[in-house]
């Protein structure tokens, strides 16, 4: 069999650790020669970012990160930073207080220090969001891409348990998207396989009522980090197209968008990538995709349906739009606009995905 493809590796210094929080920043800060330091923390980070605060030579910091990065909070930490005249940005929180650091490294060029609260995956990727008039920007550039990430298994043991399931799927929705996005290959996929597994152990170890336990926060840290590395170099597929589209018009939240959405793109897409569907489902340790998927939502009880987290039935007419003009061409399936109304109002009304058609469309 011969191969060709092109993979692009994305640089970037990690640590994994347990209390390592202070010192491998300190590290990183002192590595990258940084003098004055803007520290944007989530506000559920914000213990966390007082640790960092009290230890580092901070010029200014902003707490409460919003979701969906708003341009306007964009223009105000691009202000404070020129003031401060920053030269490193430590992001502590979510993709959140992450993605508002990438806007604000996108402007100044600042290098950033990030620190993941939960298992969203942005400190690991070069993409970046901002959101203004209802409608979400995204786009690539090396710039925004941390040059260094701190995992401390610490920060997440305590994250609420519908919050780290929540985020669990965010992070498997990196994963599955890799197997069909615009940059698929074989490494993509291959990372991918092994984060299913580690974030499958890690919440399994949740659903036992581990949330305390290290040893799950740091499998789905894990997971996490290799999810968002393999969905970094393949680009951004179906699922990640719908969520940012769906979350930027109607402001839904971040996670629960991707804990709905997954499992409804999935089964639209399997009937027309098999391959695919036999490596997740073989690395999800069950039968079907589907199957091993609805399994660990049961088990973690993660959202359902769009309608409990802010979409209006009214809504659905123009999400389905919405999710059409977005879809990758390089998605291994063709949508119709009827398959988008089905789809997004299965997702709403919290149907079984398994309940989806199973015959692709012909062209």
């Amino acid at each position: 069999m011969t191969m060709s493809f092109s993979h692009q590796t994305l640089g970037q210094r990690v640590h994994f650790g347990v209390g390592n929080l202070t010192t491998d920043v300190r590290t990183e800060a002192k590595r990258l020669d940084a003098q004055e330091i803007l520290l944007i923390a989530s506000g559920s980070a914000e213990p966390a970012a007082d640790d960092l605060h009290a230890t580092l030579r901070i010029a200014h910091r902003l707490d409460g990160a919003r979701q969906h990065v708003p341009v306007e909070d964009v223009e105000l930490a691009c202000d404070a930073a020129t003031q401060a005249g920053a030269d490193l940005i430590l992001c502590v929180g979510g993709g959140s207080a992450i993605g508002l650091g990438k806007a604000v490294a996108l402007k100044t060029r600042a290098p950033i220090i990030a620190v993941p609260t939960t298992y969203a995956g942005s400190e690991a990727t070069n993409v970046w969001g901002v959101t203004e008039a209802g409608a979400k920007a995204t786009g690539i550039d090396d710039v925004v891409l941390p040059r260094s990430v701190v995992y401390d298994a610490e920060l997440v043991r305590d994250l609420p348990a519908e919050l780290a399931g929540a985020s669990g799927m965010n992070a498997l929705a990196h994963c599955i998207d890799s197997f069909w996005a615009p940059g698929a290959d074989p490494l993509n996929s291959l990372w991918a396989e092994e984060a299913i597994r580690a974030l499958r152990r890690g919440l399994a170890q949740l659903a036992e009522g581990s949330i305390h336990s290290l040893e799950a926060s740091q499998q789905l840290q894990y997971g996490a980090y290799l999810a968002a590395t393999a969905f970094a170099s393949a680009g951004s597929g179906l699922h990640h197209k719908i969520c940012h589209v769906l979350g930027g018009a109607f402001g839904l939240p971040h996670a629960q968008t991707h804990a709905v959405m997954l499992p409804h793109v999935l089964a639209f897409n399997l009937p027309a990538a098999p391959e695919a569907g036999e490596r997740i489902a073989a690395a999800l340790g069950a039968e079907g995709p589907i199957i091993g998927l609805d399994r660990l939502r049961t088990q973690i009880d993660v959202p359902r349906a769009l309608r409990d987290h802010g979409l209006k039935e009214a809504d659905l007419q123009r999400a389905a739009q919405l999710i059409l003009d977005v879809v990758p061409a390089s998605n291994p399936r063709r949508m119709t606009p009827a398959d988008a109304t089905a789809l997004i109002r299965a997702a709403w009304s919290g149907a079984d995905p398994a309940a989806s058609p199973e015959r692709p469309q012909q062209s």
